[in-house]
């Protein structure tokens, strides 16, 4: 087969593979994507195969066959039209398990070299078992079968690149990088605008903790729901929390609530999931931003209540120590992992979140000085610009590599 690698001075063409695009976006892989993307058509062409219904600015495939199967077989049947329809590139990029087949077979069918993105890593997400079903040791093998035959790995984040390494003991280290996450400045950017705020009934004169996220194991709300109790009576809680995983973990965080707000009140619970305008406005009047995650690659979520210049109290777990530095732009409170299923564990947890997030509520001028501290380290270090650029030297490397 001819060399289809750009010769020096072309400019350089992708296929970028996601499950998410613009407008259906609910996590943060798409949220990379989403920003990702127009970065990158400024220095590259890019071409986009993404799942579900048609859309503007990429081909879009159907997940539909085999009709009645397990939800992952019927990615696999998107990502085998995602891998036939990819026109002539110089490398695919695939993000997360539902894009990482598609991309692998792909590039395989081109002999082109194939790069994937690790926002997250399914050993590390068990309970995707009570999704998925028998699906998750398919999602599972899919993950472990792309990123071993990659040309190269984009983790990001440092504790990303080393999780990812503990998993897939057979992956060459010299294949991994790390490009961290980002987020838009222009974006997210403090809002002083109280309709949304308003309208949602929230009140502006009390301290006010939010959470923004889906209600899955990975997101920890339940632990936030129950460390909630030990915070001062004056404080608010809202919670931006929808879309669950499973109706199980629907009724766990249902009652919880319901027994958070019956004890003590000043709790607000929105179930759907807010456009990014109206969040943007709710985490810019927030006092402190909570993110209890008991797994997280980076979190795109807290860089959105950093730029907002709101406050971050955040478990230390994955790369968030990378994003959110403790004592400067919030507080981090230690959770392992591995004693996810020890009570006592959790629950130290639990009781070591209410405190830091009192001393914020409690303290307004430090946690101004946090919220300022955060916009600014997400101006300095995590700009879409410079990981466009970053992005594009792994597609250098990757190609290079292929060619050898």
């Amino acid at each position: 087969m001819p060399d289809m690698s750009p010769a020096d001075g072309d400019r350089l063409s992708i296929s970028l593979f996601a499950r998410e695009y613009p407008p259906s976006i609910y996590g943060g892989a798409g949220v990379h994507v989403a920003q990702l993307v127009p970065q990158l058509r400024k220095l590259i062409d890019v071409d986009v195969q993404c799942m579900g219904e048609p859309r503007e600015g990429a081909t879009a495939h159907a997940e539909t066959y085999p009709e009645g199967a397990n939800a992952a077989l019927r990615v696999f049947g998107a990502d085998l039209s995602m891998a036939a329809a990819v026109p002539p590139v110089d490398l695919i990029h695939s993000h997360t398990w539902y894009a990482n087949l598609g991309g692998l077979l792909g590039a395989m069918l081109a002999d082109i070299p194939h790069v994937v993105t690790a926002h997250s890593l399914e050993p590390h997400r068990p309970w995707k078992a009570e999704q998925l079903g028998g699906g998750y040791r398919l999602s599972s093998w899919a993950e472990r079968t792309a990123f071993e035959a990659a040309d190269a790995v984009i983790a990001v984040s440092t504790g990303m690149r080393t999780d990812t390494l503990a998993s897939y003991r057979d992956l060459d280290p010299a294949k991994v990088h790390v490009v961290r996450n980002g987020i838009d400045t222009d974006e997210f950017a403090p809002d002083s605008g109280t309709d949304v705020v308003s309208g949602l009934g929230i009140d502006l004169e009390r301290p006010t903790v939010v959470f923004v996220g889906r209600i899955t194991r990975q997101k920890g709300l339940i632990h936030l729901v129950r460390a909630a109790e030990h915070l001062d009576p004056d404080t608010q809680l809202v919670l931006l929390a929808g879309a669950p995983d499973t109706p199980e973990i629907a009724q766990q965080i249902g009652d919880a609530f319901a027994r958070l707000k019956s004890g003590r009140g000043n709790v607000i619970w929105i179930e759907q999931m807010l456009p990014r305008a109206q969040v943007r406005q709710v985490l810019s009047h927030a006092t402190v931003f909570a993110c209890p995650s008991v797994y997280e690659p980076l979190g795109i979520v807290n860089l959105e209540a950093m730029a907002c210049e709101t406050a971050v109290v955040a478990s230390a777990v994955g790369g968030i120590p990378e994003v959110v530095v403790d004592g400067e732009t919030g507080y981090l409170v230690p959770y392992d992992p591995t004693r996810a299923d020890d009570p006592d564990a959790v629950d130290e947890f639990e009781r070591g979140l209410a405190p830091k997030i009192n001393e914020l509520t409690r303290d307004r001028e430090r946690a101004v000085a946090f919220g300022a501290a955060g916009r600014q380290r997400c101006i300095d270090e995590f700009s879409w610009a410079k990981i466009a650029a970053e992005t594009v030297q792994v597609y250098r490397t990757a190609i290079e590599r292929h060619r050898s």
